[in-house]
């Protein structure tokens, strides 16, 4: 179980992003274990720019979005992660298929936690990485 506060089935993390932007991008948990979970996001035409390559903004939406999941999975009931920062470099292109992130925490406290999100190519090299903080509060505070 590790960082998680239950165990999580495949399923169950996907039917998060059911009914929002997750699913629009297509982006799919795909794997977890005790302390990291992936996610993939397909290059193509939801998720390229106008000259071919996937997108930036979009690569940092898949690491926010894998981030915020992951936050609020090491989280006891009544709390919430939410977003406060993020960065990103684009270390290169990718023009198809699939890409997978990886988020890990780099720490996790009471207040504050900063993940780290790589994001990987077909050929397992490293396409974007991202560092994402994330407040926690209590949900009646929001």
């Amino acid at each position: 179980m590790g960082i998680w506060t239950k165990d999580y089935t495949l399923s169950e993390l996907n039917q998060i992003g059911e009914h929002c932007s997750v699913a629009h991008l297509a982006i799919r948990i795909s794997a977890i274990e005790e302390n990291w979970i992936e996610a993939t996001m397909p290059v193509d035409q939801r998720t390229k720019q106008p000259f071919g390559l996937l997108n930036g903004g979009l690569s940092v939406a898949l690491a926010e979005t894998l981030g915020s999941i992951a936050g609020n999975l090491c989280l006891q009931e009544g709390q919430a992660a939410v977003g406060a920062e993020i960065n990103a470099s684009h270390l290169r292109p990718a023009t198809s298929g699939l890409v997978t992130a990886r988020a890990t925490p780099v720490k996790l406290g009471k207040t504050l936690q900063v993940w780290q999100i790589d994001i990987r190519n077909e050929q397992n090299k490293v396409c974007c990485t991202s560092r994402l903080t994330l407040s926690v509060i209590n949900k009646n505070e929001k």
